[in-house]
């Protein structure tokens, strides 16, 4: 029979970080989860990805087991790497604050396609664009 799923959380944390302090084990010490179990799990699976931030999903069952899909990193993360800025513009495509070339957003909507709400790559990269622009990034 299968297990029933008690809880779903969902964070965002550096990969290969991970540690049983704030903010990892103020979310996940309430269920009751083995956290450094966890914490060696996740940070095997992101190794790779060193300096990402990713968004996980957890869940949790009654038997106090879990699972985890990790997903690929948000698109303003994405967009802030590829065009080398620490933070978009607060004032949107009025002030712009960095740039990216065609290629770079292909590639950006390329990574982003399996979790993005998106058919193809060309509406990925509408979608990639619409961020980098409200971010104040420009394409060219």
């Amino acid at each position: 029979m299968a297990k029933e799923v008690v809880k779903k959380v969902k964070l965002a944390i550096e990969a290969g970080k991970a540690t049983p302090a704030p903010p990892v084990g103020t979310v996940l010490g309430p269920a009751g989860i083995n956290l450094q179990e966890f914490c060696t799990k996740y940070n095997e699976q992101t190794r790779d990805k060193m300096g990402d931030v990713l968004p996980v999903e957890i869940s949790i069952y009654e038997d106090r087991t879990f699972d985890f899909i990790i997903k690929t990193p948000p698109t303003a993360f994405l967009i802030k790497k590829y065009a080398k800025i620490s933070k978009g513009s607060t004032k949107g495509k009025n002030e712009p604050v960095g740039k990216l070339s065609e290629e770079q957003v292909r590639e950006i909507a390329e990574i982003k396609l399996p979790d993005l709400n998106a058919y193809d790559v060309d509406s990925a990269i509408k979608q990639v664009k619409g961020t980098a622009q409200n971010m104040g990034v420009e394409i060219k």
